[in-house]
């Protein structure tokens, strides 16, 4: 049985522009699993650039489930991008030191949503936008350009600006049956066995 390699960075012969993902991430903070694939129509190094205000010091992860596949342009806005909004003003005096650094906020005070989570086998169209904390079920759909700024159900496609359910993939109780099938926790012999069935391609 010829199975892809998880662990190559281009899977696609002659075609550079494809990755998966989780062989080319360096930020600790990071954590992709197996499968999941970023194409990027310039660079698939731009991944991590799109990353945004992603700071040490704040500790939070953008975590992405396996077999997920990601379009160019998807950028993750992270809660580094916060500012606290309980003052007059929300701009941020006490990063620019001097005698502004006396109203330096904890960390404990700022805005704070919590990681990003992706779950398994998500579909990001091309130029999406995701926001601090957000938590996109498995074998969700994000249409092309929109703004998540809300949890995302399972199975669901969303879209827009911001983002709001367009469908559900298929119905409550055959979403329910395979949240608990949880296909790409499967051996790989196994799924590779049963794609006809995963992909609903007839034998």
């Amino acid at each position: 049985m010829q199975i892809p390699d998880k662990n190559q960075i281009f899977p696609l012969k002659d075609y550079k522009r494809l990755c998966f993902l989780k062989n080319i991430i360096e930020n600790p903070n990071i954590i992709v699993g197996d499968y999941t694939y970023y194409d990027d129509f310039e660079d698939i190094y731009n991944f991590e650039k799109n990353v945004k205000y992603h700071f040490d010091f704040i500790g939070d992860k953008l975590i992405i489930g396996k077999f997920c596949m990601i379009a160019s342009g998807v950028t993750f806005i992270m809660n580094g991008a916060n500012h606290k909004m309980d003052g007059i003003t929300a701009y941020p005096f006490n990063i620019f030191g001097k005698d502004w650094l006396k109203v330096t906020p904890t960390l404990d005070e700022l805005p704070y949503k919590g990681d990003t989570i992706i779950g398994n086998d998500v579909w990001i169209g091309a130029d999406v936008t995701i926001m601090p904390g957000v938590k996109i079920g498995d074998g969700s759909i994000i249409a092309t350009k929109s703004i998540v700024t809300k949890d995302v159900n399972p199975y669901s496609v969303v879209g827009g600006n911001p983002a709001k359910l367009l469908r559900k993939r298929f119905d409550e109780e055959k979403i329910k049956k395979l949240l608990a099938l949880k296909w790409w926790d499967w051996e790989l012999e196994k799924i590779t066995k049963n794609l006809h069935y995963l992909t609903g391609k007839k034998k």
